[in-house]
């Protein structure tokens, strides 16, 4: 199945493909994906597997596509130098040197792309402290643990001042603390005017980021746009509702009514419903006067799949 949401904002695209393929001997990585990024905060989503790291090395250049098209900031970007100086990259791959401090690598990254020494260590130190890791800047990559490396990792990709970010699982390995020190400094580049794209299969987490989204699996686009449009798309798929009240079962009786309920269920506890509906936009217009007019006493109202990770488990499915 594939869904394909209407762009959400106006402006120049930051990445386009056109029946974009990659493979691997028979190994497919990629296939036939047809698809436009916009410029702001972007989650690339989806099960381990999916093609997200694939995808990611041919928007920075790493790869050169098996077919199709690809333009990154308007260019080709497979052996690109003008435009790797315009790119940020954060790979999974925990490729640190053990012998340099963090500060060194970082240094050491940006003199290979050409920056004067001095330059090179103001941006090196600047970098390290927008990840929180001025106070180990000095030790060596050897000691670290693995989110203080996440964390270099992510320094190295932003000490350039690019304008298109490409972030694959860069939250894994980190704490709570620095997960949310992380999205906080994502929001940030965001609103310095950069372009940002952050791979990862803990939806909850990007959900938490970005309400924009690009669903693949097995390579291929399921689903393109913001939560709410996705949802509005998939209106021919049920939608759960579960309803805590006093009288359950006199609600369920009233809602069997309704043209749009599918089933109902009283749970083991009579004190809670569940109700799958086509029309939920319907449902909820009805659910204030019945309830009412049963003196079934709501307490509690939750829409259970209306967030990304329903989406996601539907498209699947």
């Amino acid at each position: 199945m594939s869904v394909q949401a209407a762009d959400t904002e106006k402006g120049a695209v930051v990445v386009e493909t056109r029946e974009l393929g990659r493979w691997y001997g028979e190994v497919v990585g990629l296939s036939d994906l047809s698809v436009k990024i916009d410029p702001g905060i972007t989650g690339l989503l989806g099960p381990n597997g999916a093609g997200k790291s694939t995808f990611m090395k041919l928007m920075v250049g790493e790869l050169k596509p098996s077919r199709g098209g690809l333009r990154v900031l308007g260019h080709t970007p497979f052996a690109n130098k003008e435009l790797y100086a315009r790119l940020g990259f954060c790979p999974q791959q925990d490729a640190l040197y053990e012998h340099m401090t963090g500060r060194q690598f970082v240094e050491y990254i940006l003199r290979v792309g050409g920056y004067p020494r001095a330059d090179a260590r103001r941006r090196a130190v600047r970098a390290m402290e927008r990840v929180h890791l001025e106070d180990a800047m000095d030790r060596k990559c050897r000691g670290y643990s693995k989110g203080m490396r996440q964390r270099t990792r992510l320094a190295q990709s932003i000490a350039h001042d690019p304008q298109l970010l490409v972030l694959d699982e860069p939250l894994s390995g980190l704490d709570p603390v620095a997960r949310h020190q992380m999205l906080e400094l994502f929001r940030a580049l965001a609103e310095e005017g950069k372009s940002v794209i952050v791979s990862s299969h803990v939806l909850h987490e990007v959900q938490s980021l970005t309400e924009t989204i690009v669903l693949i699996h097995r390579g291929r686009l399921l689903a393109k746009g913001n939560v709410p449009t996705v949802r509005r798309m998939l209106d021919r798929h049920p939608r759960r509702v579960r309803i805590e009240a006093r009288e359950p079962r006199a609600l369920a009786s009233a809602f069997l009514g309704l043209p749009h309920v599918r089933s109902l269920q009283v749970g083991d506890d009579d004190t809670t419903l569940s109700v799958e509906t086509r029309d939920v936009e319907s449902f909820f217009e009805a659910l204030p006067g019945i309830a009412d007019a049963e003196r079934a006493g709501v307490r509690s109202l939750e829409s259970p799949d209306a967030d990304l990770e329903a989406v996601f488990d539907y498209l699947l499915g």
